[in-house]
């Protein structure tokens, strides 16, 4: 038993560290970059009053659908995806390197791995024409979970889970800690161009994220499904504040700004 476990970890090991597997995940964070351009553009569309669509990923995704040549963009965007997905779990499996608790990195590569996969999803569905369902998912979800037993705690603890996750982007923006995902000495082979579109960008998001936990765990407070939303109603939010326009424009430059930093990552990624 043991010699099979070791045997199927060499073969993951050894498909993980395959050039197409790596050139595929390359790949999918130059589709994390299409997206979180489109992203960024439909947050400043938004924030000057000319969006007729939702600014977050199912509104990139039909932004998408709706060019010359979309399907076949969505369908690349969709394999990239997979890629990623496909090579954290194999990362889940075999370790991750120079980790110092390996429990949460795996967990952590778990995790990704369904953030890519159900981005893989999407792409499939907007490419083959099935993705104009309804929004407020979030919506449904809170309501559902909000009915359960302790249900407004459930809410409460995963908006402050989101939340900690906005912090640590933000963190992670500021104190640079990203270029240790790229190649190179702390990120060195990196343009200094590459640094600050990581430091705008990883800010810019974890702002984004922050305020959509605030969201959840506002819905989990008043017992109120509708006050929770995803990305798109949360950067509504921001417009709504004082000086709301000018905060959701530098907010969609900064996603923009993600974007960027995406692109640079397919080529400096540390695989």
């Amino acid at each position: 038993m043991p010699q099979n476990s070791t045997s199927a970890g060499g073969a993951v090991r050894r498909a993980k560290n395959s050039r197409a597997v790596r050139g595929l995940a390359r790949g999918g964070y130059a589709a994390s970059g299409v997206l979180h351009l489109l992203i960024g553009w439909l947050a400043v569309q938004l924030a000057l009053g000319e969006s007729e669509g939702q600014a977050d990923q199912s509104g990139a995704f039909r932004a998408v659908a709706q060019m010359p040549g979309g399907e076949l963009v969505l369908w690349l965007v969709a394999v990239g995806f997979t890629a990623l997905a496909v090579w954290q779990l194999a990362t889940a499996v075999v370790g991750v390197p120079n980790a110092d608790n390996q429990a949460a990195a795996r967990g952590k590569s778990v995790a990704k791995a369904v953030l890519y996969g159900v981005l893989a999803v999407s792409g499939v569905r907007y490419a083959t024409g099935g993705g104009g369902g309804s929004s407020g998912g979030e919506e449904s979800l809170t309501a559902r979970v909000l009915a359960m037993p302790g249900g407004a705690w459930l809410v409460g603890a995963a908006g402050l889970v989101i939340v900690g996750v906005g912090v640590y982007h933000v963190v992670k923006g500021v104190r640079k800690k990203f270029l240790e995902d790229l190649t190179g000495a702390g990120g060195s082979a990196v343009r200094p161009v590459v640094v600050r579109l990581g430091q705008i960008g990883y800010a810019a998001k974890g702002i984004a994220l922050g305020v959509v936990g605030g969201l959840v765990v506002a819905a989990a407070v008043t017992a109120d499904p509708e006050q929770a939303g995803g990305l798109d109603e949360a950067l509504h939010t921001m417009r709504d504040q004082p000086y709301g326009t000018a905060l959701l424009i530098v907010i969609g430059l900064g996603i923009a700004a993600y974007g960027g930093y995406s692109f640079a990552r397919a080529r400096f990624a540390r695989l």
